[in-house]
């Protein structure tokens, strides 16, 4: 059977499971993917526009070359009617084709042979009339310059948005953890909290107003619960104490009864089966008084009892019972087994535990007690079968397996010792052998 896994008994237990983002984990995670688009967009919308208007600045060039070369051309004095000029950047052919009003703007790809590759071009192409001839009129801008001046535009604009984006995150990061500070210091003040020391709890003030709120409402609900606490703590102790006078009276009659020679043997047996309730009546309401003791930690470790004197104590207590069952005892003790339990509870521990060993055994069974410093474990044999998990450490719970004889609070009693005190407790069971463990 799995170790049940033991905590402390603060107010809040707040279990974080790693699939579980923290708020500003999560606040920051959320700001990341909105401000990525938001940069991307804004990144490719200034990268559009700054090379729309280099398109622009380099298109009003080329028209304004056109304008002086036709100027030039139209007035320049030449032996041949027939122009005929060519180079990368200007070309002038004799054409068939009819005179156009208006230009043509188109980017190109021209061969660069020295570099082996095509650059990129900006072209002004018109069919102009120049002394009663058609000419191809080409005018084209080399845009390599240009396309590096773009690149770095755009390496200097994704440098600055990275580090305006880092900047805007670590920020937030920063300034949200300073804000948060007062929660998280409540928060550790809630998770430290417990029962018998909520009276001094008090919540700092802080500069926030929400903050304030919180705290106020903290501070009233643990005042709350604390007078709570203490109206039923003592409610509990109070009503286990007035029981305990009426019932020793009601117990002391009863023998007195059972002593009574005119009495018949019906009557008798009526009398012994009302002091057999009444006896289990008066050890429940003892239990539950302990139970009620070790939830409120009124059992503070002070000492460190040696487990291994106790358990030779109970196996002096329960000698006679062990040599009725003949049972055999088998030990594997430490000679030292300081343990951090009260010594009131220690004595609990093993009594309950032995106790339950012995009753539930059968004649010449086994017992096997094993203690270390830091673990102490009791194997008995059994006819009764293995306990049912959801059933184990339950409270009055009352099976049809052979575990009736008693008002189920022995093991859960240790359970909540454990619970308390920062112990784990298992059980298993093979083979017809029930094993209880205690670590430390």
């Amino acid at each position: 059977m799995a170790p049940v896994t033991v905590s402390a008994n603060p107010l809040v237990n707040i279990n974080t499971h790693t699939a579980i983002m923290k708020l500003l984990t999560k606040t920051t995670v959320y700001f990341l993917l909105i401000m990525l688009p938001v940069f991307a967009a804004g990144a490719f919308f200034l990268y559009t526009k700054f090379n729309k208007e280099i398109k622009h600045e380099t298109d009003e060039e080329l028209v304004n070359d056109k304008l002086q070369w036709m100027r030039y051309l139209d007035t320049a004095s030449v032996n041949n009617p027939i122009f005929s000029i060519s180079t990368p950047e200007f070309n002038l052919q004799p054409t068939e084709k009819a005179a156009q009003k208006k230009h043509k703007l188109n980017g190109v790809s021209i061969y660069q042979e020295p570099e082996n590759t095509y650059a990129p071009f900006r072209q002004l192409t018109q069919v102009i009339s120049l002394h009663n001839k058609n000419y191809q009129f080409t005018l084209r801008k080399s845009l390599i310059e240009k396309d590096d001046l773009i690149k770095n535009v755009a390496y200097v604009m994704l440098s600055a948005f990275t580090g305006l984006l880092l900047f805007v995150l670590i920020s937030n990061w920063l300034i949200s953890k300073s804000v948060w500070k007062p929660f998280y210091r409540s928060l550790d003040q809630i998770q430290r909290l417990q029962l018998n020391k909520l009276e001094n709890t008090v919540f700092d003030r802080t500069a926030i107003h929400e903050f304030n709120q919180l705290n106020t409402a903290l501070g009233n609900m643990t005042t709350r619960i604390h007078q709570d606490y203490t109206s039923i703590k003592e409610l509990t102790e109070d009503a286990a104490h007035e029981m305990q006078t009426p019932l020793a009276i009601a117990q002391s009659k009863l023998e007195l009864l059972l002593q009574d020679d005119t009495l018949s043997e019906s009557q008798l047996k009526g009398i012994l089966i009302s002091y057999d309730e009444l006896q289990r009546l008066s050890r429940l309401n003892h239990n539950l008084l302990l139970l009620a003791k070790i939830e409120n930690q009124q059992y503070p470790v002070t000492e460190q009892p040696d487990l291994c004197t106790v358990i030779k104590k109970y196996l002096l207590l329960f000698e006679e019972l062990i040599r009725e069952k003949e049972l055999h005892i088998h030990q594997e003790m430490t000679d030292s087994a300081p343990w951090p339990l009260h010594p009131a509870l220690t004595d609990i521990l093993v009594s309950n535990l032995l106790g339950n060993a012995i009753k539930y055994n059968y004649s010449k069974g086994n017992i096997d007690i094993h203690l270390t410093p830091t673990a102490f474990s009791i194997t008995n044999s059994s006819q009764l079968p293995e306990i049912p998990a959801e059933m184990l450490f339950q409270r009055f719970k009352k099976h049809n397996n052979g575990y009736t004889n008693s008002n189920g609070l022995g093991l859960a009693i240790v359970k909540k010792m454990a619970d308390t005190y920062h112990l784990h407790l298992t059980y298993g069971y093979e083979n017809g052998q029930h094993t209880f463990t205690v670590t430390v």
